[in-house]
């Protein structure tokens, strides 16, 4: 496998925050999806930033359309720099609340 550059890394995280399935809780990040590719891309990204992968679970099912259910994946990593670009980015632009989170 060929790891992924950091600056490609950094613009798909950037763009997973915009889209509201990337949040920070607490020293977490976490994202949401329907696509498990989305979730091994995830994985590649944090590796490639410097971070560590923790683990992946289905969240619940849910209803797309009138006859089909998907499987809601959640994924959580850590950034072992506090510091990092990406929390910062997402203080500026993303959200607390995933776009699957019910409050919103």
């Amino acid at each position: 496998m060929i790891a992924m550059l950091p600056p490609i890394a950094s613009k798909k995280m950037q763009t997973w925050i915009r889209s509201r399935h990337l949040i920070f809780a607490d020293k977490f990040l976490i994202l949401e999806t329907f696509d498990y590719s989305t979730i091994e891309r995830f994985e590649e990204c944090v590796i490639s930033l410097g971070g560590e992968f923790i683990c992946v679970h289905p969240l619940k099912k849910v209803w797309r359309g009138n006859h089909r259910k998907v499987i809601l994946y959640q994924a959580k990593a850590v950034f072992n720099n506090p510091n990092n670009p990406i929390k910062q980015y997402w203080y500026e632009n993303g959200s607390h609340y995933t776009r699957f989170d019910e409050r919103c």
